[in-house]
């Protein structure tokens, strides 16, 4: 019944693979954590961006990528579809 203090190979592997798994887990729960949460807050302002799409079209018309006519249709069809 006495032990003489020899614990073998698996005495030290088995503590050190428990060690890392058991701080695996806890930062892969912390990074999902973070990840659900962020998602969330990404969908909370989610919705139609036009302000967005209309400073574009600006910065292309002003970059002269885009003449005056066009621009004025592309922004029409914008303002329109928020309206409808």
């Amino acid at each position: 019944m006495y032990w003489d203090g020899a614990m073998g190979a698996w005495g030290y592997i088995l503590p050190a693979l428990s060690y890392i798994l058991f701080w695996a887990a806890v930062i892969t729960a912390i990074i999902l954590f973070a990840r659900h949460v962020a998602a969330g807050r990404r969908h909370e302002g989610e919705g139609p961006t036009y302000g967005v799409a209309e400073h574009l079209l600006a910065e292309r018309f002003a970059r002269g990528e885009i003449d005056e006519s066009e621009y004025l249709a592309r922004l029409a069809v914008l303002r329109r579809g928020r309206t409808g």
